[in-house]
């Protein structure tokens, strides 16, 4: 018995020890991968000498579809792009993959809807019931890419309004010690690469606006817009005064970055009111019988027993 626990533990650390590197993540790793990512984007050339661009392309599939069924005029849909901007997605590629995926859901849900009713379970149902079904499934797939960009777009506003109060803690200080508005988003989106990503590279996106765009008042307004979430137009609208009537804006911060932690704790305060009422069903189901099995079977036991 004791040399076949000794080989188990022997396998299992023999396994242990060559799976370790895809169990344990490599911080060291992908951090010297974001250095080298960094310094290729200053230098402008990436793997063996490749001039490096920012621009993705999409699949040869995607734009073929695009262009066969005529979508073309749907790329530069301003609602389109600013609903997969808000998921996230930027560029022009994103925009012919989504529309891609509008024509392709549909087609493969109709297709595996069809292989399965009509295939491999033919009689189970009545003809009229599976070419419904089947037509549900059509009409699902093509509401699927929207719904995913939807779901998207909530968890990352999720993320953003986490992170929020923190950036503006953080934005405060680097205000009040003396740094100007592009200095502390880009100090903020350094400080915050690991706790909010998004958030990050929404503040990185605005210092390059604020870099290149002539209207300072737009590279605000598009920040705003990027997330839809109101805390962040509220701190938006502080900036812009600040920049067209000259209003210190560390006071106009510090008020915002208060009440954003009331608003926190208020919000932390109403999910622990709500916690009685929902662990209520829970208990009567899983916690009651369990009591009454445990009070009553001794007596029951006891009672058959005389």
């Amino acid at each position: 018995m004791f040399v076949v626990a000794m080989t188990f533990l022997s396998a299992f650390c023999l396994v242990l020890a060559v799976c370790w590197r895809y169990l344990v993540p490599d911080a060291l790793g992908r951090r010297v991968q974001t250095v080298v990512g960094n310094r290729n984007l200053k230098t402008g050339m990436g793997e063996a000498g490749k001039p490096l661009t920012l621009r993705k392309e999409p699949k040869q599939i995607f734009r073929e579809l695009v262009q066969r069924f005529n979508l073309t005029s749907r790329i530069q849909d301003g609602k389109l792009v600013h609903k997969l901007r808000m998921a996230g997605y930027r560029g022009h590629a994103p925009v012919i993959t989504y529309l891609g995926f509008l024509i392709l859901t549909p087609v493969a849900l109709l297709a595996i809807a069809s292989f399965y009713l009509f295939v491999v379970f033919p009689n189970d149902q009545p003809l009229i019931v599976r070419i419904g079904i089947v037509l549900a499934a059509g009409y699902a797939g093509c509401h699927l890419p929207a719904l995913y960009v939807k779901n998207r777009t909530v968890k990352r506003q999720q993320a953003i309004r986490r992170g929020w109060p923190d950036a503006l803690d953080l934005m405060l200080i680097c205000v009040e010690s003396g740094m100007g508005i592009e200095s502390a988003l880009r100090k903020v989106a350094h400080e915050l690469s690991v706790q909010s990503p998004e958030l990050a590279e929404e503040f990185v996106l605005t210092t390059a606006e604020l870099s290149y765009l002539q209207d300072r008042r737009q590279a605000f307004e598009n920040l705003a817009a990027r997330t839809g979430l109101d805390v962040v137009k509220a701190v938006v609208t502080c900036l812009v005064q600040t920049e067209k009537y000259g209003t210190p804006l560390g006071q106009a911060l510090r008020v915002l970055a208060q009440e954003r932690r009331d608003m926190r704790m208020a919000e932390a305060e109403k999910k622990a009111a709500s916690l009685p009422p929902k662990l209520t069903v829970p208990m009567i189901i899983f916690f009651l019988p369990v009591l009454f099995a445990v009070i009553i079977t001794p007596t029951i036991i006891q009672h058959l027993s005389n």
